[in-house]
């Protein structure tokens, strides 16, 4: 499994988030398993989200994509985001964590 993590700051978190919702439908053909969006505490508008991936190639294809950067552009992404790739190497839930 593979996560990509993308942070940035938006101009408006409300247009960010119909933007992001839109671009659902890409995700999924990609392969994306789930995603989780996350607000700084002390910048509201500075935004990180972790999307899953079955494969870091499937990660990397989906980050490569054009319409990406093209629906980034219309939520109102201020400046470059800072994309990485992580793969898991472990997960614990619950008592045992």
């Amino acid at each position: 499994m593979a996560t990509v993590a993308v942070l940035h700051k938006v101009n408006d978190y409300e247009a960010w988030k119909t933007a992001f919702d839109e671009h659902r439908e890409n995700r999924q053909q990609y392969g994306c398993t789930g995603h989780r969006v996350y607000r700084a505490g002390d910048d509201g508008l500075n935004i990180l989200v972790l999307t899953d991936w079955p494969s870091m190639e499937a990660a990397q294809a989906w980050t490569a994509d054009p319409s990406l950067a093209e629906a980034m552009g219309r939520a109102g992404v201020a400046g470059a985001p800072r994309v990485e790739f992580f793969e898991q190497l472990e997960a614990r839930e619950g008592a045992n964590a």
